[in-house]
């Protein structure tokens, strides 16, 4: 009877066992939880008791696709530029290279021409273009126009891997009209943002001192890292190039100025074709605006003027000094083509409408007289 009990026992022992760790092992686990549902939901079994079931799909709004086809068909247009310090080591003599900035930019054509700020690489020893598909390229600068914020860059890449952007019409933009940018703030690669366009014909200082006009304001977020990126169209087509925010903070604050594609267009071509922007002169040199604001002169002062140059062939006349040191002024620039001429900035935006070999009305104050004279615009 005693050997009967024990045998019992174990066997209980054995079953108890058993069952604890089939059962109750996992305190989220217990028999209860094996449920089926019908065909419509989830099977829940012992291994997600929490997992919900997927809700019915909701599909894109038009807007969305819209935009997300936008991205997939731009993004590959847009890279990334890093800017390198080259350092020699005192002890080893070793030179390191080592990352001092970042920005944005884009495809011009298939040739490997790279657009972006000249702010971006101005500070650059040796510069690295990233594309989309994470290839990265040594890049040689092509020139720049530091008066526009704008470089061009060139990249070896083979052709099928250059996507350019498909270029819009800065001129034809109105207020309110949907923009996108795409860039890499931060670092972060292949960022978008969106927006409206909020202004235009803002005016901004560029890096070279002088202003830039017709400059696009918009509120889609560009943040450090995002200049020289594109900012694009609807139809993700190239509208400007953005350049700089207005900010407390650094960060974006709804107010972001991209340089107008208009702009943008003959500085590159000009670039890519003689390595600078070859600006239309009137042949003339002029005194710094503070000399004309000193003796309460409005216009461009005129105080030399260059041999063979179109201003010297048309007569307009240089300022002069006696022998005495007194100043006898020159002609006094007032009107380019009927725009008013206020100051050397207003001059130096008028010429940039024309090209070299065009011819111009320019009307000046000789004498307290007002004259006009036709001027040939000669090249820089």
């Amino acid at each position: 009877m005693r050997i009967g009990n024990i045998i019992l026992a174990i066997l209980l022992i054995g079953l108890g066992a058993y069952f604890s760790k089939k059962y109750f092992s996992n305190p989220e686990e217990s028999i209860l939880d094996i449920v089926k549902y019908d065909g419509s939901a989830a099977t829940k079994s012992t291994t997600d008791t929490h997992r919900r079931a997927v809700d019915s799909v909701i599909y894109l709004t038009n807007s969305e696709q819209a935009t997300i086809d936008l991205f997939e068909k731009s993004a590959p247009s847009v890279c990334f530029i890093t800017t390198l310090q080259q350092q020699r080591d005192y002890w080893s003599r070793n030179i390191t290279e080592i990352p001092s900035g970042s920005g944005s930019g884009f495809i011009w054509d298939d040739q490997g021409h790279i657009i972006t700020n000249y702010h971006v690489i101005q500070n650059g020893s040796k510069l690295k273009v990233t594309l989309s598909d994470r290839t990265s390229w040594d890049a040689e600068v092509i020139g720049y126009e530091d008066n526009k914020d704008l470089a061009v860059l060139k990249i070896k890449a083979p052709a099928d891997k250059l996507r350019p952007i498909p270029l819009g019409q800065s001129s034809k933009l109105k207020v309110g009209q949907s923009v996108y940018a795409i860039g890499n703030p931060f670092g972060l690669d292949q960022s978008l943002t969106t927006g409206v366009i909020s202004a235009l014909g803002r005016e901004i200082k560029s890096v070279g001192g002088r202003p830039i006009r017709d400059v696009i304001q918009t509120d889609a977020a560009i943040n450090p890292g995002n200049s020289g990126g594109p900012l694009l169209d609807s139809g993700g087509r190239l509208i400007g190039v953005n350049t700089m925010i207005y900010s407390t903070s650094g960060a974006s604050a709804g107010i972001g100025f991209s340089i107008p594609v208009d702009e943008v267009n003959w500085v590159v071509s000009d670039i890519v074709k003689y390595g600078m922007v070859k600006r239309p002169v009137l042949g003339i040199e002029i005194l710094p605006s503070q000399y004309a604001e000193n003796w309460g002169v409005e216009g461009v002062m005129i105080s030399n003027v260059l041999k063979d140059g179109g201003a010297a062939k048309a007569g307009l006349k240089p300022l002069e000094q006696t022998r005495n040191g007194d100043i006898i002024f020159g002609d006094i620039i007032i009107a380019v083509n009927d725009i008013p001429i206020r100051s050397n900035n207003d001059l130096f935006l008028a010429l940039e409408k024309y090209n070299a070999g065009d011819k111009v009305k320019v009307k000046y104050i000789r004498e307290e007289s007002e004259k006009v004279v036709e001027v040939l615009l000669g090249s820089q």
